[in-house]
């Protein structure tokens, strides 16, 4: 049985082939359409996938929608009724989209696929799992378990924005749900806003300015306070209840009562791209604090009401490794799987596991290994010829290694010189994480490498920090992790033995003075706090990258590198070799591997000015 798993229309669409309950191929169309968060129909992902699998349209037996549209139209039509007249602007806003396009999503499907191809209508079913059940499938179906609990957290799907489920066997059965406009995800969300990111995009960078806030200062102190007693009620239950005289995303078009956060705070909202504060980032660690307050809340009542020692987690406040990591460490469970793509991408993966396991009623069978996702490559690979009409377009000069062993050698010298390396390889990841096939590496150990790549290669901001990719077997000799992270989902410290002496007043410094001052031996990879968002390689999902990080070892002593998604800021991830080429040129990167091709930037053509970055792709 085919089946064909869709998100779309809100943002990360993405499509995923299920044959008979193994995943056989998965992207998100932004990576084709080069349209970061794309929301639109995802019609080169599917048409990826089909080819991927060998199929057409018409050897499809379902199409599986990763929410119910007609339940999301009932809250949105009941929050606007309950808050009349408040709200109207937004109301006529959203109403002619909704009846024009999403109350006849059936419809805008079978014209969506219809451009891709010939097929039956009366031949292949659609079906619409709730939204809160296709999270739930994509974490529990693929993980190793033969039972857990699953925690789903998220903005909001129709109703939910969180729920507590079990899952034994082929089923998975809701205990307990979180109701909108009560929700982590939004409070975090409207945080966001607040900082001056973009919502549903800039979340990341939230968590990662938190360990700016000066954890013991006042102002943190009472940021957190004013969040719990003034903002919303956190209960022992793990449901929360927010106050919505400080929100405006039920009926207004903004996420927040500016004023009234004005004055509760002491600052107004930062407008994007402006100059960050000490301020901005005390509120930051204030919410990251509230929020993992929420997450060990709502963890606590799954083991309570499901009595299980594993947990699976998705939807995006999964995401947010920090909270991950210190769940984890908490060890309510004996271990945890969080789904790779945990966002809306992730529920199109998830409506087709459940179309397989809940509505055909199939049996799952737990996958060997470290569980059924393969690494998270799931998208698209390329072949040598590929590379080669690349090389050919752009007159292009690179060496061809045929022998793997070479390869590795030669990249892993070049990294232990200072050098900044685009590495192209293989099927591309599923999910936000660049995971050793799309990925910018560079040498942990040098003090320059994180402002080097922040400012010369990504062209983002400077406080954002950079995650290391480790051989599995040394984690523990860097890092606090006893647990494996293949999908860069956890974050633990940095061992203790690795980190420098600080200055005594050094915690109480300006947000500036701290941003590059090194905090251990491996300088690039240390946020401020000590923390690093750390993935374990593994020989049975990457052998490639693996191959690199043990010839990089050999020629460093260090089993680790820096880990970056291949981009520059507002692109999504590269996709296509072409993609890759364009973003080294763009970029101030210094070597590129595609395959069995190196490529040095000081011996290629001249790339014109007019073809920039930032002409390219806005900034997100």
């Amino acid at each position: 049985m085919n089946i064909l798993g869709i998100s779309a229309f809100y943002h990360d669409s993405a499509a995923a082939l299920v044959r008979d309950g193994h995943i056989v191929a998965a992207a998100q169309e932004e990576r084709f359409s080069r349209i970061k968060h794309d929301p639109g129909f995802p019609a080169e992902a599917i048409r990826f996938c089909l080819a991927h699998a060998g199929l057409t349209l018409a050897d499809l037996d379902w199409v599986v929608f990763y929410d119910k549209p007609l339940l999301k139209f009932e809250r949105l039509l009941e929050t606007y009724y309950a808050e009349a007249p408040r709200g109207l602007a937004s109301f006529l806003q959203a109403m002619p989209v909704w009846l024009r396009e999403k109350m006849f999503l059936k419809r805008l499907l079978r014209q969506g696929l219809a451009q891709i191809g010939p097929y039956d209508p009366r031949r292949v079913q659609l079906l619409f799992p709730e939204h809160h059940l296709s999270h739930a499938a994509s974490a529990f179906y693929p993980s190793p378990f033969e039972e857990a609990a699953i925690l789903t957290l998220d903005g909001v799907g129709e109703w939910a924005t969180a729920s507590i489920a079990t899952g034994r066997g082929n089923e998975i059965t809701v205990l307990k749900e979180l109701h909108f406009p009560d929700s982590v995800g939004l409070l975090y969300s409207a945080f966001t806003h607040y900082c001056g990111f973009k919502v549903n995009s800039g979340e990341y960078k939230l968590m990662g300015l938190a360990p700016y806030g000066h954890p013991e200062a006042p102002d943190t102190r009472r940021y957190a306070e004013l969040i719990r007693t003034r903002m919303v009620d956190i209960r022992p239950d793990g449901s929360i209840r927010l106050d919505q005289r400080y929100f405006r995303y039920t009926t207004g078009l903004t996420m927040t009562h500016d004023k009234r956060w004005e004055a509760l705070f002491g600052f107004p909202r930062r407008s994007p791209e402006t100059d960050l504060a000490q301020h901005h980032a005390n509120l930051a660690l204030a919410i990251q604090q509230v929020t993992e307050e929420i997450v060990l809340n709502m963890a606590t009542e799954a083991r309570r009401l499901t009595g299980l020692p594993h947990l699976c987690m998705a939807g995006g406040v999964a995401l947010n490794c920090v909270a991950n990591g210190k769940l984890l460490r908490q060890r309510l469970f004996e271990d945890i799987f969080i789904q790779p793509a945990a966002g809306d991408a992730g529920g199109a993966l998830g409506a087709a596991l459940a179309a397989w396991h809940i509505y055909a009623g199939q049996d799952r069978q737990t996958a060997p290994g470290l569980d059924g996702m393969q690494g998270a490559y799931l998208g698209p690979a390329y072949e040598s010829s590929d590379i080669q009409a690349v090389i050919k377009k752009y007159h292009a000069a690179a060496g061809f290694f045929p022998d793997l062993a070479d390869l590795v050698r030669q990249t892993a010298s070049l990294l232990a010189s200072g050098a900044v390396v685009g590495w192209f390889q293989g099927r591309m990841e599923f999910g936000p994480r660049a995971l050793g096939n799309r990925s910018i590496l560079g040498d942990p150990r040098r003090t320059d490498m994180q402002q080097k790549l922040n400012l010369k290669i990504k062209y983002r901001e400077s406080f954002r920090p950079f995650a290391p990719a480790v051989l599995t077997e040394e984690a523990q000799t860097y890092f606090n992790l006893t647990h494996p992270s293949p999908y860069m989902l956890l974050v633990a410290d940095v061992a203790e033995q690795h980190r420098l002496p600080q200055e005594t007043d050094f915690a109480q410094g300006d947000l500036r003075t701290r941003l590059y001052s090194p905090r251990s031996v491996l300088p690039a990879i240390t946020h401020l706090d000590f923390s690093a968002r750390v993935q374990t390689v593994h020989a049975e999902t990457n052998p490639r990258f693996r191959a690199l990080l043990e010839a990089f070892s050999a020629e460093t002593g260090t089993g680790v590198l820096v880990n970056t998604s291949f981009n520059v800021r507002g692109e999504p991830i590269v996709c296509t070799p072409e993609d890759a080429y364009r973003c080294f040129m763009r970029t101030e990167m210094d070597y590129l591997v595609i395959g069995d091709y190196l490529f040095a930037k000081s011996e290629q053509p001249a790339w014109p000015d007019t073809d920039h970055w930032q002409q390219a792709f806005t900034l997100d």
